[in-house]
């Protein structure tokens, strides 16, 4: 069993980041540990000619484009490693070692998904702790409350203080583009639930996670640098996003928690469609069309795929379990 798989996600026209992405993986892998990397390869041309005359580390998992969540459980079920690394093809490590990585989860066994600081090519922090989806953070968000009164950061769902993002510290959920997650954790909780094509699969894991026993954890020990700002806003992602939204608040809440939330995300593309920005608001009446019913998602639904059941064991007998 080997200690770490990094799983890549390769999707067509975005073939040009996996050479920088994995190199500085093979360069801040550290001396210690068993790596292999896999690239789950959504028929993008070239792929298979770069890992192989490049990277004889790393292998190809061929699959259809049906998501990111389809394309990492066909790479998840072909490796028997430890833990399991979910990276993004746009992002490269700067600094820190996925060996530390792996010794701090080693003596925290309590932590069953992790993330790292981020930052974007300017430098600037990237939010990636972020709160569960609720109707009031949902609200909050939609009237960029943080920036009106003092301490309404917790209100919201994501954590903008970015005085949090140097220190090691416990949070609901992570963003998808580097998840280090323990193998007895995802096999507890089940694995991607592949019904979400992209978008809130990460928050919906998470969920399973904290539901499963298992905690999440923001870990400054390494940093990467993610091209989250390589274009500038899509109305295609920004209507994917909002149903995927729509998606995990069926799954998750009652009917009148949907209503609220519904409701509150409409006013936050609402309010958007005032923007000075032309892509802003072509993208807040994209995901506004999404909220009102009036438009399809634009990347289709993948095929209904069932997710592996909770684990009926109660939690704290698992802690207890992992803490002998």
């Amino acid at each position: 069993m080997r200690d770490l798989a990094v799983i890549v996600v390769a999707i067509p026209n975005e073939a040009h980041w996996i050479r920088p992405c994995l190199r500085s993986v093979g360069e801040h892998a550290g001396d210690g540990i068993a790596l292999e990397a896999i690239v789950a390869d959504n028929r993008t041309p070239g792929i298979a000619e770069i890992i192989e005359d490049e990277f004889p580390w790393a292998r190809v998992v061929e699959c259809d484009n049906h998501g990111f969540a389809h394309a990492n459980n066909r790479a998840l079920a072909t490796c028997d490693a430890r833990y399991i690394l979910f990276l993004n093809p746009d992002t490269e490590v700067l600094d820190g070692t996925l060996e530390q990585l792996l010794a701090f989860l080693d003596r925290h066994t309590e932590l069953g998904l992790i993330g790292v600081r981020q930052v974007t090519s300017d430098g600037s922090v990237y939010p990636t702790i972020r709160r569960f989806p609720s109707a009031r953070r949902a609200f909050a968000d939609a009237v960029a409350l943080h920036r009106w009164a003092p301490y309404a950061d917790r209100f919201g769902e994501r954590v903008v203080d970015r005085n949090t993002y140097d220190r090691e510290t416990r949070c609901d959920w992570t963003t998808g583009s580097f998840m280090l997650v323990r193998r007895e954790a995802i096999e507890s909780a089940g694995i991607f639930d592949e019904r979400f094509f992209i978008y809130s699969e990460e928050a919906d894991l998470c969920y399973r996670l904290k539901k499963a026993g298992w905690e999440i954890g923001h870990v400054p020990t390494m940093t990467i640098l993610h091209h989250a700002d390589k274009s500038p806003e899509n109305p295609r992602r920004r209507a994917q996003d909002a149903f995927s939204r729509l998606q995990y608040s069926h799954k998750h809440f009652s009917p009148a928690h949907r209503f609220f939330y519904r409701s509150a995300l409409a006013t936050r593309y609402g309010l958007r469609m005032f923007s000075p920005d032309s892509n802003h608001r072509a993208a807040s009446r994209a995901g506004l069309a999404i909220m009102l019913g009036l438009a399809d998602p634009p990347f289709g639904e993948p095929p209904v795929q069932a997710v592996r059941p909770h684990s009926q064991r109660d939690p704290s007998a698992r802690r207890a379990t992992r803490a002998s």
